[in-house]
């Protein structure tokens, strides 16, 4: 007898819910999130880095470059910076070279504006969070960096300073903790000087995003183009004793 097809028909909601649910497993993490619980992650990890680092030292090497050479420097510095919550960072010169004007118009001028946006008051101000910026996930706002698998959000400073950055924020998808930053700051310094735009990396050390490369390129009157690298090196983390 030969085999008949059976002429039943599924109902569609059978058919259709598997296949909606297998489609749901394979959505990308920017479907799967939004700009609310990113904030939230990042707001999250930003204050437990504040509240758990308790202070840090790191080798800074600076290397100062012009005339869209970033091969040869024309100023170099490296300092050992010491970190601590309750007094900001001060600085020990290990050495330097190149021109003396460079080293003090521009290096010391870094030096001394790091010292000030560092102190207990001021530094708030400062943070990546959304007490200083909106922030908004861009749309299929996913990408791997360094390894990492991102988030990507555009950052936009709630007021004008020029410690604050108009641009791109990469977060880890998984805790919220800072992989990189890039954009120009929302104001100039300077009447003398433009925008600087700047490329911030960071790594997780020691369970808490840390800088570890920065690229700041800035045009002005007296200099002209001027690049700005910083590497970090050898942070020695001290963290707050568990409760």
């Amino acid at each position: 007898m030969p085999f008949k097809l059976c002429q039943h028909r599924l109902p569609i909601g059978l058919v259709c819910a598997p296949i909606l649910a297998f489609l749901g497993t394979m959505m990308t993490p920017a479907q799967q999130v939004s700009t609310a619980s990113v904030i939230q992650q990042v707001d999250a990890a930003v204050k437990a880095r504040t509240e758990n680092v308790e202070g840090y030292s790191v080798n800074e090497h600076y290397a100062v470059y012009r005339s869209n050479d970033e091969i040869h420097p024309v100023a170099e510095m490296t300092v050992i910076t010491t970190y601590r919550k309750d007094s900001g960072k001060s600085y020990t010169i290990v050495s330097q070279t190149g021109s003396g004007i460079i080293r003090k118009f521009v290096l010391g001028a870094i030096l001394d504006n790091e010292k000030l946006l560092n102190q207990p008051g001021i530094r708030e101000g400062t943070w990546i969070t959304s007490a200083n910026y909106e922030m908004t996930l861009k749309p299929g706002g996913t990408q791997q960096l360094d390894g990492r698998d991102c988030l990507v959000v555009t950052l936009t400073p709630k007021r004008k300073a020029d410690y604050l950055i108009e641009g791109i924020l990469w977060v880890d998808s998984k805790d919220g903790s800072i992989v990189q930053v890039q954009g120009t700051a929302s104001k100039s310094s300077s009447v003398f000087t433009g925008p600087t735009q700047v490329v911030r990396q960071y790594e997780n050390i020691s369970g808490f995003a840390q800088a570890t490369h920065v690229r700041a390129m800035s045009n002005s009157f007296m200099l002209g183009q001027t690049i700005v690298k910083i590497d970090y090196q050898n942070y020695h983390i001290q963290l707050r004793p568990p409760i």
